[in-house]
């Protein structure tokens, strides 16, 4: 069995089987525990005083979000089966959990909460209203919030309730004093109204009062249920699996498969429930019963259910509680020319969102192939593309105008299906080729195609990115891309989607790593020819940037360069499965997450190639992560970058993440993490990455860019 079929156990399971333990067991960091340090790096953005207040009640929200997907995505895995291994795994996950929500909670309470007090914002139990203060928000009930409720009952004659996937919902025990029957009751807080309810009455001037919706509710309940008896209020948070799956060998289209897989997630089964403090016994205990759930899938949360309701005072008109605004800015290369096919003609062109502007470069190279007379093909690979999108609006406007417009759309990108099927029916009404890719593969590579006749004869330009086509992530996501016209590259590119439109064996390519075919195969020889390199005296290096690190054969093969004496340095944002510093093993590896304003997003390899001067070394952009899922069941794309302009831009941006000492954590070789502080030295350099942090950096550096 080879380490990557070995991986399908990892994977999928987040398990070690015994072959995989007798190799690489003394390196290994289990992949859930892995992505709990991740967020739990994430909430000490929160509980960082150095970051401004209001993102410190996002970056609890955050938490609350990615552990919301975690439920969704992971722990529907951990409860299947009954393995020793298994249930001890699902332990150590709860008994993580447990901790950092008590942080989380206390960070909340102890901190923001008295910190939004000293600058003006109050945030109000039901209890804690005035009498005047109540009265505005039982009207604001009457008006606002009783029409979208619906007051149910659960007994022998009216059947339990269908509980949508995080909905937060109030419970009762619901008493008729005239029939001394009991039954339950069941509110459901709706989910499209502002979960903060803004009140002026007796706030003092310049001040800002809120008090929860569910708040708001339970102030009013009583009008809901007339002459009941209400007792056991109980707030509590649904999470159902998210994990459909796909038939492939079956008859239906994938399209249909795909709308079928969004209806039934609605119903998929529970995998967790949140209560509030107080909570009814009866209550929990018949929701338990009734969704199927043990101890282990119910948490009571120390305060706050969800968390997410934050993002609401981001809005708030503070500007002193937020980071700086930032607006990327335009790239010079591009602005200064009235032609961006003529600026790429001059030169390979690389660009780094969101410091340089996505709209201007990105947005504009796919509009203006839509209005220019000479295009006569685009063609774009869809992940996620967002809600009113630049992108469609130009393929729709290029395709009207009688150009071939060719898209691969992605329907299996989870959580955005709904948004991808309608995008594929507005292309296709007005006359667009859409394909959804490989039958068995996620489509996940990056790539826009734009073929041009010129005078020469026709000339295909390129985009490759390390990002979605979606202008608002764009703008929160660390992300880079290349444009070019290279015929080395853009000749695999016009055979990328050829292979992705029609139906052919996978074609070879000059240039491109193509996933799940020749990537691995490419990256472990590069892993390998760094190590010949080191044995016979010339220069060796590995840096690797990237989301995720699991893949079996890719961490085996760093161990063995690691062994060799060959420096790896590995920037991973999120769960690393390797454990660096082991001796004998990995001694040589240092692994270090850049958390922060923006989300690292980018995927960049540099390979030292035997050359003193990084610049002079192999650099490389593109879509995958190192893990199974991509390099073995995506179609995922990376790019060597070949123009040395591009490849100082990447050493930069590598030297940059590699000297911070404000935004990262180390990866220590027991497993934990260890926040970096700027040294006191550091205090007059405010304006170097180890002092400034990577993000405040690179917007400096655009900054003088533009300017």
């Amino acid at each position: 069995m080879s380490a990557a079929t070995t991986m399908v156990s990892i994977g999928d399971h987040g398990v070690l089987n015994r072959e995989l333990s007798q190799t690489l067991s003394d390196v290994w960091i289990d992949r859930d525990l892995g992505w709990l340090d991740f967020n739990d790096r994430v909430l000490a953005e929160a509980l960082d005083e150095r970051t401004p207040l209001l993102e410190r009640a996002k970056f609890l929200a955050i938490f609350t979000s990615n552990l919301d997907e975690f439920f969704m995505k992971r722990v529907s895995v951990l409860r299947k089966g009954t393995s020793h291994s298994r249930t001890e795994l699902r332990m150590k996950v709860r008994e993580r959990l447990i901790a950092s929500l008590q942080q989380q909670a206390d960070c909340f309470r102890q901190q923001i909460v008295p910190a939004l007090v000293a600058n003006g914002v109050h945030l109000k139990t039901w209890d804690e209203l005035t009498e005047a203060q109540q009265a505005e928000a039982n009207r604001y009930f009457d008006t606002e919030v009783s029409p979208a409720l619906t007051p149910l009952v659960f007994d022998p004659a009216h059947p339990f309730p269908f509980l949508s996937n995080l909905s937060l919902s109030l419970a009762f025990i619901l008493e008729d004093p005239q029939k001394g029957v009991a039954s339950y009751a069941r509110l459901k807080v709706p989910s499209v109204l502002k979960q903060w309810v803004a009140i002026e009455a007796e706030a003092p001037a310049g001040q800002k009062l809120f008090t929860a919706l569910h708040e708001v509710i339970r102030g009013n309940v009583q009008k809901l249920y007339g002459g009941m008896k209400l007792t056991g209020t109980t707030l509590f948070r649904l999470t159902r699996d998210a994990e459909v799956e796909i038939d492939d060998e079956s008859e239906e289209t994938l399209r249909e498969q795909v709308q079928e897989q969004v209806r039934l997630r609605r119903y998929e089964p529970a995998v967790r429930l949140e209560f509030a403090p107080g909570a009814d016994p009866s209550i929990k205990a018949m929701l338990s019963e009734r969704f199927e759930l043990s101890e282990t899938d119910m948490y009571e949360m120390p305060d706050e259910l969800d968390y997410t309701s934050l993002f609401q005072f981001m809005g708030l008109p503070l500007p002193a509680l937020k980071d700086a605004p930032w607006s990327p800015l335009p790239v010079a290369v591009i602005e200064n020319n009235a032609d961006i096919f003529a600026a790429i003609r001059a030169g390979d062109i690389l660009v780094q969102h969101p410091y340089d502007s996505f709209e201007d470069s990105v947005g504009r190279f796919i509009s203006s192939a839509a209005e220019d007379p000479e295009t006569v093909a685009v063609k774009m690979t869809v992940y996620r593309i967002g809600d009113d999108t630049q992108f469609v609006r130009s393929l729709v406007k290029a395709a009207e105008a009688g150009k071939q417009v060719a898209c691969v759309i992605e329907l299996k990108a989870r959580f955005d299906e709904e948004r991808n099927l309608h995008w594929a029916a507005e292309l296709e009404r007005v006359g667009a080729h859409v394909t959804f890719g490989v039958q068995g593969l996620k489509t996940h590579g990056k790539v826009a195609l734009v073929v041009r006749k010129e005078a020469s004869g026709l000339r295909s330009y390129v985009h490759i990115g390390t990002g979605n086509y979606h202008m608002k992530t764009s703008r929160l996501y660390a992300d880079v891309g290349l444009f070019t016209c290279n015929p080395r590259i853009t000749r695999d590119v016009v055979q990328l989607f050829h292979f992705l439109t029609g139906h052919s064996q996978t074609p070879n390519y000059e240039e491109l790593l193509l996933a799940p075919t020749s990537m691995r195969p490419r990256l472990l020889e590069l892993v390998r020819r760094e190590i010949a390199n080191k044995q016979a005296g010339k220069p060796a290096r590995i840096i690797a940037k990237m989301n995720q690190l699991e893949d079996p054969d890719l961490i085996e093969a760093l161990c063995e360069a690691s062994a060799a004496g060959v420096p790896v340095d590995l920037i991973v944002r999120g769960f690393s499965c390797l454990k660096p510093g082991v001796p004998g093993r990995t001694e040589n590896i240092r692994i270090r997450s850049i958390i922060g304003r923006f989300l690292e997003h980018s995927r960049i390899l540099h390979f030292a190639a035997g050359e003193e001067k990084p610049v002079q070394g192999d650099f490389m952009i593109g879509s995958a992560d190192w893990m199974h899922r991509n390099l073995s069941k995506r179609i995922e794309v990376v790019t060597p970058i070949l123009a040395k302009d591009a490849k100082e831009k990447l050493w930069e941006i590598l030297d940059i993440c590699l000297r911070d000492s404000r935004q990262a954590w180390t990866l220590n070789n027991d497993g934990t993490y260890t926040q970096l502080m700027p040294s006191e030295t550091s205090s007059d350099r405010v304006h170097e990455p180890d002092a400034a942090g990577s993000h405040a950096y690179m917007m400096e550096i655009a900054r003088r860019r533009a300017e």
